[in-house]
This record gives structure tokens, sequence and C-alpha cells, in this order.
């Protein structure tokens, strides 16, 4: 009988130990998956409709595109990407570990912005997470929540569905770095996502629908 009950004892013991290994193992591929994945913050932009940069204007006590930093500083991804035109952005850049990349076709619409992301992101990049800059309600948990969505595979998309449609932040895998990388036009990645919408998964987060394009968008954030 006390065999017996040794063996139990030994036999839970086991199942502890498999269980925490198990953990651990998950938890090591999804720190790997989350440090390959580039996030690339959309800023080079005429802000035509507001009249003045919308970016350095401020809400809560700081710059729009300090919330935004702050956020994917928070969600611990891979490199950080800050896409600019000639804006003054290199201070807060600075401030939040994030590379400044130049796109000086930025005039030609945000597929440019789109396209120099892409063509920045190195050979260890398995993903590439595409956040405008304009969107100050973007949390860390829902980037978090994309990576953890994604099935790791170079043909995996994840987009964030609010307001019944699908749109930014967009996580993309590196088989679609060519095609990002061809963009040159105002229309965005959204025709990229048609194109493969079978590869699509969502994560819904209805404050993504929110971007700061006008005067009064800012103030509505009041």
């Amino acid at each position: 009988m006390p065999v017996c009950e040794n063996i139990g004892h030994h036999t839970s013991i086991g199942g502890e130990f498999s269980d925490t290994f198990t953990t651990i193992i998950a938890a090591d591929l999804l720190y790997h998956r989350t440090m390959s994945v580039a996030v690339a913050i959309l800023a080079a932009g005429k802000a035509a409709r507001f009249g003045r940069q919308k970016l350095l204007e401020t809400w809560s006590g700081r710059p729009v595109l300090e919330h935004v930093l702050t956020a994917v500083s928070e969600a611990g991804l891979g490199n950080v990407l800050l896409v600019t035109g000639d804006e003054p952005f290199a201070e807060l850049a600075a401030n939040y570990s994030a590379r400044v990349v130049c796109n000086p076709g930025f005039e030609s619409g945000i597929g440019t912005s789109i396209a120099t992301s892409a063509d920045a992101c190195d050979g260890e990049t398995e993903a590439l997470v595409i956040v405008l800059g304009d969107q100050p309600l973007v949390t860390a948990a829902h980037l978090r929540a994309l990576v953890a969505t994604w099935d790791g595979e170079e043909g995996g998309i994840v987009a964030t569905s609010y307001a019944d449609t699908q749109g930014p932040p967009v996580l993309f895998g590196s088989a679609y770095f060519s095609e990002l990388a061809s963009l040159n036009d105002d229309s965005g990645a959204k025709r990229i996502l048609r194109a493969h919408a079978e590869r699509v998964g969502t994560v819904t987060f209805e404050p993504a629908a929110f971007d700061v394009d006008t005067p009064d968008d800012l103030a509505r954030l009041d």
C-alpha cells in the first residue's frame, strides 16, 4: 500500500512538472514570435483636413503621436519604425527607441508609407504591424492581441475589426512584404486584405475606428 501511495504522489509531481514545462515552452514561443514582429507607425502626411501638424496637437497632456508611441512601446514587440515625411518627430522617436524612417514620397499617399515600412524590415522580421499615428485610442493590449491571434505563419494576416469593416492596426506576415512594398498611392493596404480575404483573421477593437483627421475629431476626444 505505501508503495502505491508513493507512485501516486510521484505521478502527481510528474504531471505538475509537465504542465509547468509546457507553459514555459508556450511562453518562450510567444516571446520569440512577439520579438520577431516589427511595428510601423505611419506619421507622414500633409494633414490637409486638420490644417496643421495634427500629430503634435495635445490630447490628455501629450501629443497625439505620443499616445501611439506609448502603446507600441508598452506592447513590447520587436523593432519600432516611425515613418515620417518632413515632420520634426526625431525627439519623440528617441524617447521611445523608435527608428525614424523617412518616406520622401509621402505626398503620393499612405501607400508609399506602408511601402517604406516594408522595405525597412530586416531579414529576421517575420511580421509587420501597421498602425496609424493618428489612432491615439489604440492600446498595447490590442497590439498584443493581434500578435497572439496570428498563427505564426508567413502567410497570416490579422486585422482589427470595427464599425463593420477591417482596418489598422493590421498584422501582415512576411509573405506579403513584397506586395506591401509595391503600394504607391493613397488607397492603403485594403486591396491586399481583399485579395487574401481567406487568410485574414480579426480582433475586434471598436476604438480603432477613431482617428484624428480634423480639429473637431480632436475636440471629441475630450
